[in-house]
């Protein structure tokens, strides 16, 4: 797992673009990658057809498909532009090569798209009506394209790696990696301008062209990778803290990269979420009373901290458990029964946005004992820090009597070992929880009906709501009592861990459905950037 740079001092629009361009730049050349496999190697030299009639008879039979290969060539001119002038506005970056990189871009496109421009317009009329005239404009057209734009742009792109390296936001991955793809990049470039007699052959160039592409997606991912690192370092909490599998081997190794991926976690933030659907039993809460100022240190920038009591000295803070039923996609229909049923449990504190009232709890972490759901929860949501246990039960024993344990397993996921009964009567109703509650179905109106998971993104100057849908009646609440074992618990409370025994209680059946995430805009505060989430009020209560 690659360590964080350090953290950028401030982060701005430019920050943002140059994110942006890097992210496009990766999509764009993979576009570009497939069409030349799909839709143009069968109509330039080197490619898949080696007899050169047959070539040029493709491109006259059809000729859109030879413009439509070329479509994103042209796109990735653009974007390799875009990211010049992005690196040029971001002002972490070494000027000198900023520079470098813009004026050598400014020459690669202009032979590379003069050629490819006349290629689909002027080459195509050649191979419908003279070929051999089209072999001439060929001739001339390909070492521009191939030879002098290549080389200017694999120019830029030492300019590039120059910048990056200069900035800090580089690894010993990218090191490696560098030497194998420039090299190829310079061979590719420069053996369509030898002479003639010099020059390997139309094969060699294509592979060459071939190696070092694919390379460059590699290196692009990459150096994305440490770009916005750069601003999104590890947190304590939340969506940004360390991901750990709990166990060892390829399983691990491949899903520790991609959960802790800032690259992927923005090349997939665009997808929509889906409506979820599950049928859950045995939801059980543990609930504990936390000081006010113990809590604060867990509120992210954005939110502010729903304070309890009369004085607004505390706060609630929850973890519950449960079993999933059939949890999948609503539009799956009756196929959701497929699904599997995994236990889940969610770690929350009680938040609000002071902008817009808006009320509902933030995920310090959750988990799940299934690692797909883990892995997509954590790379296409923005509210659900989702890690995987290596084992958890949720169990009905005698009587009534509920067994919950979650065994991280050596991974990040929270622990509690849970040995729960039923209680005769309402818990005793005393200490700070009469403080903070006048009784315990007061509590309950405050704790269950929370229906709105909210976090912030900072860097976007935004609060995310995910909207859900759970409708439990506080009369299927029921309380519960027993030993609560938990480290993770005892972590997040810090000094507050002995302040009140904890309120258990179960709900025995959910129908939980995922509904919306919306996004509400908020301008960060010079108060708020220094002092993070902290509450600037007191007893304000739901």
């Amino acid at each position: 797992m690659p360590q964080p740079p350090q953290q950028a001092a401030s982060y701005s629009s430019r920050d943002r673009a140059l994110e942006r361009a890097l992210l496009a730049n990766f999509l764009i050349h993979g576009l570009a990658l497939l069409s030349m496999a799909a839709l143009l190697l069968p109509t330039l030299p080197g490619g898949t057809e080696a007899d050169p009639a047959v070539r040029v008879a493709t491109i006259a039979a059809h000729p859109w498909r030879f413009r439509f290969g070329w479509l994103p060539w042209q796109l990735c001119a653009v974007v390799d532009l875009w990211m010049a002038l992005a690196m040029l506005r971001a002002r972490w970056l070494p000027r000198a090569g900023v520079y470098w990189v813009l004026l050598l871009t400014l020459l690669a496109i202009v032979p590379d798209q003069y050629a490819q421009a006349v290629w689909v317009t002027r080459g195509v009329e050649l191979a419908r009506t003279d070929p051999s005239a089209y072999f001439e404009l060929e001739a001339g057209l390909f070492p521009l394209t191939a030879g002098w734009g290549a080389v200017c742009y694999t120019l830029a792109a030492l300019g590039w790696t120059y910048c990056f390296v200069k900035a800090g936001t580089w690894s010993r991955w990218l090191s490696v990696l560098s030497v194998p793809l420039w090299c190829a990049m310079v061979i590719a470039a420069s053996s369509p301008l030898l002479p003639q007699g010099n020059r390997p052959s139309s094969q060699f160039i294509s592979g060459a062209n071939a190696l070092g592409f694919g390379l460059l997606q590699v290196w692009l991912g990459l150096v994305a990778e440490r770009v916005l690192l750069r601003a999104r370092p590890d947190e304590a909490h939340g969506r940004l803290a360390p991901w750990r599998y709990p166990g060892g081997g390829p399983v691990a190794w491949v899903t520790n990269w991609l959960a802790y991926s800032r690259f992927f976690g923005a090349l997939f933030e665009p997808i929509p979420e889906a409506e979820m659907r599950s049928e859950i039993t045995n939801v059980v809460y543990v609930n504990y009373l936390m000081r006010a100022q113990d809590a604060q240190r867990l509120i992210p920038r954005g939110l502010q901290l729903q304070r309890l009591g009369s004085g607004g000295e505390y706060a609630l803070f929850t973890f519950l458990t449960y079993q999933h039923g059939h949890f999948g996609f609503a539009f799956m229909g009756s196929l959701r029964r497929l699904m599997p049923n995994p236990v889940q449990t969610n770690w929350r504190i009680h938040v609000y946005d002071p902008r817009t009232d808006y009320r509902g709890i933030y995920f310090l972490t959750n988990a799940i004992d299934s690692v797909v759901p883990a892995l997509a929860a954590r790379l296409l949501t923005e509210g659900m820090p989702m890690h995987v246990l290596k084992r958890a039960e949720v169990t009905v024993q005698g009587n009534r009597g509920l067994h919950v344990r979650l065994d991280p397993g050596g991974g990040s996921a929270p622990d509690a070992e849970l040995e729960l009964s039923p209680l005769a009567q309402e818990p005793t109703w005393e200490g700070p929880w009469a403080d903070c509650f006048p009784s315990f179905r007061a509590f309950l109106e405050y704790c269950v009906p929370q229906d709105r998971a909210m976090s912030s993104q900072p860097l976007k100057k935004r609060i995310s709501r995910q909207e859900i849908d759970l409708g439990i009646p506080l009369d299927a609440c029921e309380p519960m009592g027993g030993e609560v074992r938990s480290t993770a618990a005892r972590h997040f409370l810090g000094d507050s861990a002995d302040l009140a025994a904890p309120i258990c209680f179960r709900v025995a059946n959910v129908d939980f459905s995922f509904a919306i995430e919306a996004h509400d805009a908020y301008p960060l505060t010079l108060r708020e950037s220094e002092l993070g989430g902290a509450s600037t009020e007191s007893g304000r209560n739901q």
